[in-house]
């Protein structure tokens, strides 16, 4: 009688411990898959499609675009980042990859120096608008607005190179 009661015990006893075994063990890294070349294969046409709008002065598009793609690459950094790391890269892809990272420098310094210059032009006309120059002060500010335009399209093209990056970090996923 004592082992008919002892029985639905330990049997709790065993499930109990196995799914508690099975909480501590480490999560595993999710594998890249089909899924992932998906994810991959539409961020490529995000970033393309970016750079087409962007080239055709449709510049909030464009950052829509750049948004988005940067959001699927995002995912795809997290879930197979590891796999990545673990691919070497070709000397090509490493040359690539330097290209588009001075690429990427050059339009943040070209943005930064057209947001200065625009930052300047823009008090200018406000102290020419003090002076009573209205007409010199709408022309700076013609000015200001055009600059502050380029260097968002700058920072939008630096932002394409960026990612240039990492479809090519990632290319092996469109395979």
């Amino acid at each position: 009688m004592r082992l008919h009661r002892l029985v639905p015990l330990v049997v709790a006893l065993l499930i109990f411990s196995s799914s508690y075994a099975a909480a501590q063990a480490p999560a595993k890294q999710p594998q890249c898959g089909p899924d992932h070349a998906i994810i991959y294969k539409r961020a490529v046409s995000l970033l393309d499609q970016a750079d087409k709008k962007l080239t055709a002065k449709y510049t909030a598009e464009a950052k829509s675009l750049v948004k988005e793609s940067n959001s699927l690459f995002t995912i795809l950094q997290k879930e197979c980042g590891q796999t990545q790391k673990e691919r070497p890269l070709t000397p090509k892809e490493t040359q690539q990859e330097a290209i588009n990272q001075k690429l990427s420098a050059d339009a943040r310094a070209q943005a930064d120096r057209l947001m200065q210059e625009a930052a300047a032009k823009e008090k200018k006309s406000q102290e020419a608008e003090s002076r009573g120059q209205k007409d010199v002060s709408e022309n700076l500010q013609r000015q200001a607005k055009g600059e502050y335009e380029r260097a968002h399209t700058m920072f939008i093209k630096a932002e394409i190179y960026d990612l240039r990056i990492m479809q090519m970090l990632f290319q092996f996923l469109g395979k």
